[in-house]
Parts: C-alpha cells; sequence; structure tokens
C-alpha cells in the first residue's frame, strides 16, 4: 500500500498493491499495522455500502458528535469523492480535496474526523464503500452547502445539468452558517 498526501496533509490517498493475473486481481484494502505505519487509525466500527446513479451527489455530510473517519473507495463505477476542511482551528479549515475513485483505479480516501464529505457520480452506477471510525448518528449528522461560493468546488457536473441531491443535501447550510468544529477532535 501507498500512503499519498494531499495538498490537506491529514487527508490521505491510499493506493493498494494490486496482485492481477488471467483470472482477475487481489489486492489488501485495510492492513490495520500499514494504516498505523501511516498515522491512520487502526480501529473502525462500522462499513457502509452505496449504490447510485450517474449525476447523485451525496453530501457534503458530517456529524457534529461522534465524527467519522472515513476509507472511501469505488468498487463499482466512478466518482469525484470531495472532503472539507471544517475544523475552525486547522489551517486548512474551508479548503477542499477532490480525487476520482474508481473502481478501475481501484484508490481509496481517508477522509479524517472534522471534515464533510461527499461525492458526485460520474458513471451510469457507482457503487460506494466506506469503513468508519465511529457509528452513525442521525441525530447530528449536518450538510454542508455543496455549491457554496465560499468553498468554490468545482464539481464535475456536466453544463446544463443539475445534479441529482436528496432533499436534506439540498438544504446544507453554506459555511459561514454550518455548525463546525471549533474545538479539537479527540
Amino acid at each position: 500500500m501507498k500512503f499519498e498526501p494531499t495538498t490537506i496533509p491529514d487527508v490521505v490517498l491510499i493506493h493498494p498493491d494490486v496482485f492481477g493475473d488471467e483470472r482477475g486481481f487481489f489486492m489488501e484494502t485495510y492492513r490495520a499495522q500499514k494504516f498505523g505505519a501511516a498515522g491512520l487509525p487502526l480501529i473502525f466500527v462500522q462499513d457502509n455500502h452505496s449504490g447510485s446513479q450517474r449525476g447523485a451527489l451525496r453530501g457534503l455530510h458530517y456529524q457534529v458528535k461522534q465524527a467519522q473517519g472515513k476509507v472511501v473507495r469505488a468498487v463499482v463505477g466512478e466518482i469525484y469523492d470531495v472532503a472539507v476542511d471544517i475544523r475552525r482551528w486547522s489551517p486548512t479549515f474551508g479548503r477542499w480535496v477532490g480525487y476520482t475513485l474508481s473502481a478501475q483505479n481501484k484508490a481509496q480516501l481517508w477522509v479524517p474526523p472534522g471534515f464533510a464529505h461527499g461525492f458526485y457520480v460520474l458513471s451510469d452506477w457507482a457503487e460506494v464503500i466506506y469503513k468508519a471510525t465511529d457509528y452513525y448518528a442521525p441525530q447530528y449528522e449536518r450538510s454542508l452547502l455543496w455549491n457554496d461560493p465560499a468553498l468554490g468546488i468545482p464539481w464535475p457536473i456536466p453544463p446544463g445539468q443539475a445534479p441529482t441531491l436528496s432533499s436534506k443535501d439540498a438544504q446544507g447550510l453554506p459555511l459561514a452558517q454550518a455548525e463546525v468544529y471549533d474545538e479539537e477532535i479527540r
């Protein structure tokens, strides 16, 4: 496994070693020893799996309590995956990174606690699996506005098209009004 820091050092792009032959491929997507050596969490408490059609935008989600760190990967199709730093005390507060994750490139993204996370589906269908460091707690879930001009995320949405959003995501708050992390997350 290769762990590649991004322009926000706490967010890490993970490239598993992939071994292939005429039968297909094999790869490890998680190994505690390697994650620990890279400074990433060793314990995950929940695995999630979603399926979405082309043009769906999920996010930007976070939990104000029970903040979740996530290792995200696309196992079918292709997504544009985004992490936004919403830790007010962080030098990268309000900055974001985005990467294409796909079944083909097999890359994974570590999104630490304290970040809003979302993705846009580029393929006809995509399935996303992610490991979480804390449990889903709907009472603490919030949505950051996906198209907040203050963030300036250039989502790869074709001109003249609108993403498919849940009503919750359509009502996300801009960063200036959102509940964010004012203290370090433990």
